[in-house]
């Protein structure tokens, strides 16, 4: 029997017209300008090669194995066949290969020892970075324990004990199996910080650590939120004589034997589905203390500026994702006799779209070169410490009506499970919540801002570095700046109640300084669209016919297929 026609069903009653092609495989690095020239400019250009294999790798095999990832949840199995406890989080093969992928490729170890992939030291924060941005496009959920592992690093490095645990969640190996860390060439990390009773407020915790011998306690109490439970090791925050303190709890004592916590269900999330969140209970969990008693918060804070730092990255990468789709789509699909490219409303549409990805992933890149920096610039490490949490407030801010406004580029399409876009938008809240929710960054802006003079010096000298190149933002900073001053003298409720409306300011003028003084062609446009008030209050208002043109050519080289002939049905 002769084939059907292409596109056209046995009984030539439907035909497949006017639908784009499949998305990918797509090479998420070198279609990517602003990602390219931010890294450049971050210190990392010497990076270029591997981040070029990595996303050619992230926008074809992983892209793929994501689908599987999220479509098959982890499970938890408590007990064996046998009746043995087990506390087992079984995963689809393709959740580990995406982690196997992620780890051999540096996304939670590139930063610490760069070395093992014959890369420089100088410029690793940024390049790994980039790594996480581009892992976090076609997987979100794996970013959890990588984030973890990767921010651990620092602090168990400071404790000779514990060297061998750096070691190893700074390698390039991954090992899923559940044995004792010395049986393994690498390990990863979760962490358990909040209580029912506390959730942001750490202090209230309740969980008890008792001393047992030199550093070593045993944990009695429970964790509300403890994720990646599935980790060979957990940074955790008790109660100890001294107060509260930070400690590492392994999954496997090194006799081999289970540690004494259990896992008593996981979370059933709004999103993040491949990646498992728990509540668990601890019966005398062994653990080792990091820090002095009484410091845990200190030990935790370093942690998270870099956890935060992810937070940025990844919502960053969830919009570029969801641009990458509306685009695609719209190069591809005919209504009302054009492509929806070339209709000028949905132009404005996407331009805007493009403006703010850019804006996002600038600033989100800044932030980790200055992280990069921090060690030897006091400048920088003042700059990453308050920019961390003004990025980390509004970039997540941004991800849920960014996403939802990407679906409406693919109207019902994108509301159907088939597209990744309502992935993404389960996952685009995330960010926002996880390491603090809004609120707790804008009171962290504000501590700094008042008990941190660096802090204030940092920011102003990062708004001053930009000054005379474009008249919208000179006149937006000297604003800024000013109110800054009185914002920081206000009693506290006051100064409290302002808070999201300053940061939020903030957060604007210094994505503007990234994307002035870093030459971008969008530079113009943002600040006359998000300083100078020539947009509405959604995407697409726009009120610049050459801004939308100017965004559009920059997504240029992000195509996937080609686009077919003038005025064909794709």
């Amino acid at each position: 029997m002769p084939e059907p026609n292409a596109g056209q069903s046995m009984s030539g009653t439907h035909v497949v017209r006017n639908q784009p092609p499949e998305f990918g495989p797509c090479d998420l690095w070198a279609g990517d300008a602003a990602l390219r020239e931010a890294v450049a400019r971050e210190g990392g250009a010497a990076f270029a090669a591997h981040l070029g294999d990595y996303g050619r790798l992230a926008g074809d095999a992983l892209y793929r194995l994501g689908f599987d990832a999220h479509r098959d949840r982890p499970r938890l199995r408590t007990h064996d066949r046998f009746g043995h406890r087990i506390d087992t989080v079984e995963f689809h093969p393709a959740y580990h290969a995406l982690m196997d992928a992620a780890i051999a490729g540096g996304v939670a170890g590139l930063s610490w020892a760069p070395q093992a992939w014959a890369l420089p030291q100088a410029g690793a924060h940024a390049a790994r970075a980039a790594l996480s941005y581009l892992h976090h496009q076609v997987e979100p959920g794996t970013s959890c324990p990588l984030t973890m592992t990767h921010a651990a690093v620092p602090a168990l490095r400071r404790e000779p004990a514990l060297r061998e645990w750096a070691d190893k969640a700074a390698s390039a190996r991954y090992d899923h199996r559940d044995v004792p860390i010395a049986d393994k060439p690498g390990v990863t990390l979760g962490m358990g910080m909040t209580e029912k009773q506390g959730g942001s407020d750490v202090r209230s915790n309740e969980t008890v650590a008792t001393p047992l011998a030199g550093d070593d306690y045993a944990l009695v109490g429970h964790k509300w939120f403890f994720s990646a439970p599935m980790s060979d090791g957990f940074l955790v925050l008790a109660q100890a004589p001294g107060g509260l303190s930070c400690f590492l709890m392994p999954r496997r004592l090194p006799d081999g034997a289970r540690n004494a916590f259990r896992v008593m269900r996981l979370k059933d999330k709004l999103g993040d589905w491949s990646n498992a969140s728990s509540e668990v209970e601890f019966d005398g969990a062994r653990a080792h203390r990091i820090g002095e008693e009484g410091r845990g918060v200190s030990v935790i804070l370093e942690m998270v500026m870099l956890t935060r730092l992810d937070c940025m990255l990844g919502s960053a990468a969830e919009m570029r994702m969801a641009l990458l789709q509306a685009w695609h789509h719209c190069r591809h699909r005919v209504a009302f006799g054009r492509r929806l490219i070339e209709q000028p409303l949905m132009r404005n549409v996407l331009a805007d779209l493009a403006i703010e990805s850019e804006a996002a992933t600038a600033f989100a890149l800044r932030v980790a070169g200055a992280v990069d920096r921090a060690p030897a610039d006091a400048h920088e490490a003042a700059f990453a410490r308050v920019a961390t949490a003004i990025g980390k407030y509004w970039i997540c801010k941004r991800a849920p009506a960014f996403v939802n406004e990407a679906q409406e580029c693919l109207g019902g399409a994108g509301y159907v499970e088939e597209s990744l876009l309502p992935r993404l938008y389960r996952q685009a809240p995330l960010n926002s919540i996880w390491e603090g929710s809004g609120n707790i960054q804008c009171l962290d802006v504000l501590r700094a801002l008042q008990r941190e003079p660096g802090a204030a010096q940092a920011l102003h000298d990062e708004l001053a570095s930009a000054t005379g190149r474009d008249p919208v933002f000179d006149a937006a900073a000297a604003a800024l700046a000013g109110d800054l001053a009185g914002w920081r003298t206000l009693d506290a409720d006051a100064a409290q109640a302002s808070a999201r409306r300053q940061v939020e300011r903030l957060a604007l003028a210094l994505q503007a300084v990234t994307l002035v003084r870093g030459g971008s062609p969008l530079a113009g446009a943002f600040c006359r669209s998000r300083l100078g008030g020539g947009r509405g209050l959604v995407f697409g208002t726009l009120d610049d016919a050459d801004a939308v043109d100017r965004a559009l050519a920059r997504l240029d080289g992000a195509a996937a297929a080609p686009i077919p002939a003038q005025g064909a049905a794709a």
